[in-house]
């Protein structure tokens, strides 16, 4: 006969154990914290992931003239098919200091990168509007090969790009941590510094070879936060961040040319994901676990300056060795021309960006975890050269700094209140360019280890 007294006594601490092994068996990144003083507490995490890009885009111009209806929305034309793959490897390390705290690093390396412009369905060298406004010229331009025109329906392809675009450094902290109290969610914060420290993007139409860097040059700051909630079979988590440019290196493209230059930083990005993981295995005993995540993501990508799917072109046509059509002005208000380069880099209007990911999560064990994944993402169509004509100044006395003298609403020719960086030929109305039907494909394993 049993009484109730040993039942009783027995009952809290099977409970105990219970809420022990759910809490420390751990899936999804969004629920593990490095801290050395939890129960069974992990302080190094190494992670590994490997991610192969596939994005695609309908590069379409605006066209006014001849036939176009002034009381329709301005008519645009095909162009481009535009191709991009890259391959990524990026090694991770969170290393956790005390009571939930931790420092993250990670450097993500650019196996491969190439880029490609082919001609779009029913469209002809001949009555393409870039070729006919000088922007490519002949064939087009491989980098690859630049002594011989492209030939078939390709007209532009990039040199093979490699390096390390940044080194991302960060600390976290998670005021709540369902290892500690398994009533209470996962819930971190974190703040990244991604520092700019290879070659800069460049294209150079003369060597082309000699520019295979991937850095944009610019220092950003990113702000994160996520949440995740474990239960015996699901994990439900959320994720969050915003990012903006801080410092522009010297190296940079991102450099104010002054006069009435707008809008000339890189573009802020913000977005926030969300998912489900399912635990199809899950033995509380050994860590074994397999598991189906599902998720989504948006992001929104403010309007500024930034490598878009033509900036190479831009900057091929912008060469003054070359005497393209997009040879910028460097001093509007002195005579003649100061000619200075293009620097590919373009204004582009705001644009979403959202996806969906499935991925396939084991642990083998409480320390060692894989993933494979595959990622679909839209985004919704935006122009791509945008710049402002300039900055109308307001009317003050004759000298006054920051003035015009004459009381109008225009941006006055020859004056300071023009844009150096502003070229009508891609940045009026009716000749810009839009970034149209983008897709994105995203195939990618990850590797962790705690310790």
């Amino acid at each position: 006969m049993i009484t109730s007294a040993p039942v009783l006594r027995t009952l809290p601490v099977t409970l105990v154990v219970a809420a022990t092994l759910v809490s420390t068996a751990r899936a999804n990144p969004a629920g593990v914290v490095p801290a050395p003083d939890t129960p069974g507490g992990n302080v190094v995490q190494f992670e590994a992931d490997y991610e192969y890009d596939i994005d695609s885009a309908r590069i379409t111009r605006e066209h006014v003239g001849p036939g176009a209806d002034p009381l329709q929305p301005v008519p645009v034309r095909n162009e481009f098919d535009y191709h991009h793959d890259r391959h990524l490897l990026t090694p991770k390390l969170e290393l956790g200091l005390t009571h939930d705290f931790f420092v993250t690093f990670a450097a993500p390396i650019i196996l491969a990168q190439s880029t490609e412009l082919d001609l779009a369905p029913g469209v002809t060298r001949a009555t393409s509007t870039t070729f006919a406004d000088g922007i490519l010229t002949g064939n087009g331009f491989d980098a690859r090969d630049p002594t011989t025109p492209p030939g078939g329906n390709l007209v532009f392809r990039d040199v093979n790009r490699t390096g390390i675009p940044e080194l991302r450094m960060g600390l976290g902290f998670a005021p709540m941590n369902q290892v500690r109290d398994g009533t209470k969610p996962t819930w971190k914060l974190g703040a990244e510094l991604h520092l700019s420290v290879g070659r800069v993007m460049r294209f150079d139409a003369e060597d082309p070879s000699a520019q295979t860097g991937v850095a944009t040059g610019v220092d950003e700051l990113k702000l994160w936060t996520s949440v995740d909630r474990r239960f015996n079979y699901f994990e439900g988590w959320f994720e969050a961040f915003y990012q903006t440019p801080i410092v522009n290196r010297d190296a940079s493209l991102f450099r104010d040319p002054g006069f009435g230059s707008t809008n000339i930083d890189m573009g802020q990005t913000a977005g926030a994901s969300f998912g489900l993981e399912t635990y199809l295995v899950n033995d509380p005993e050994t860590g074994n676990r397999v598991s189906i995540d599902l998720g989504s993501r948006i992001n929104a990508h403010f309007e500024g300056r930034g490598y878009t799917e033509m900036w190479q072109v831009f900057a091929l046509a912008g060469d003054t060795r070359r005497g393209g059509p997009l040879v910028l002005d460097a001093d509007p208000v002195t005579d003649g021309v100061q000619a200075m380069n293009y620097p590919g880099i373009s204004n582009y209007e705001s644009y979403l960006e959202t996806a969906a990911r499935l991925a396939i999560r084991a642990n083998l064990g409480r320390h060692v975890s894989f993933a494979a994944l595959g990622e679909l993402a839209w985004k919704t169509d935006h122009v791509i050269s945008f710049a402002d004509a300039g900055v109308d100044l307001p009317t003050c006395p004759t000298g006054a700094p920051k003035c015009e003298t004459d009381n109008n609403d225009l941006i006055n020719p020859g004056t300071k209140e023009v844009n150096p960086v502003a070229v009508k030929q891609i940045d009026l109305v009716g000749h810009r360019y839009l970034a149209t039907d983008s897709l994105g494909i995203v195939l990618g394993v990850e590797a962790r280890v705690l310790f």
